[in-house]
């Protein structure tokens, strides 16, 4: 009867130790498969956290590519408003010499047309008095 029980705890103790070791495989394999399952969401993580990141440094160099174009753009309006205000500048200028030049040489010919009338006014005055002597 000791020996039948003996034996019967000697099956138990190997039926306890392989249900033992069948737990600690089972367990083993269910931290393995929650470790990678952690593994890949860390991963996800972090391919998440880097395409945000590069999303926001992209968008931060597209704001400063923006800032930048609207400096130049400012900065080539006042350019083209001072190249204007300058042109008008020059051609009111220009045009000024032009109406000065013009009125000196309409006050010239004016001068030489009242010097040529004056001339044919006493040439045509002279033959008036030669045509009365000769009447």
């Amino acid at each position: 009867h000791e020996r039948e029980h003996d034996r019967e705890i000697s099956e138990l103790a190997a039926k306890h130790s392989e249900e033992m070791e069948k737990l600690r495989a089972e367990l083993k394999e269910e931290q393995r498969h929650l470790l990678d399952q952690l593994q890949q969401q860390m991963a996800a993580t972090h391919r998440a956290e880097q395409e945000q990141a590069q999303l926001q440094s992209q968008t931060l160099h597209n704001l400063e590519l923006e800032a930048l174009r609207l400096t130049l753009n400012n900065m080539h309006t006042s350019q083209l408003e001072l190249t204007q205000s300058n042109l008008r500048k020059e051609k009111e200028t220009a045009l000024v010499e032009l109406r000065e030049m013009l009125n000196d040489k309409r006050a010239q010919e004016v001068a030489i047309l009242q010097s040529r009338h004056q001339l044919e006014w006493e040439r045509i005055k002279e033959q008036c008095l030669k045509e009365k002597e000769d009447l």
